[in-house]
């Protein structure tokens, strides 16, 4: 599943990243960091592909 909006897909970026081990887990905050704790790493990567050309900075909540 892709993601809405560029922030949802930084924030997958950053907490998938903290997964790897490519940055510390103290240093996310928020939807990051919710993410690290909830998704597998599998699941933030598919969250976080895809281009963001068209996608609008915050999704809307219906």
């Amino acid at each position: 599943m892709p993601a809405q909006s560029k922030a949802q897909q930084k924030a997958a970026g950053a907490a998938l990243s903290a997964k790897r081990g490519e940055t510390k887990k103290s240093e996310l905050k928020g939807a990051s960091r919710s993410m690290y704790e909830s998704m597998s790493e599998k699941e933030l990567a598919d969250f976080a592909e895809g281009p963001r050309k068209g996608k609008p900075e915050h999704s809307s909540k219906s």
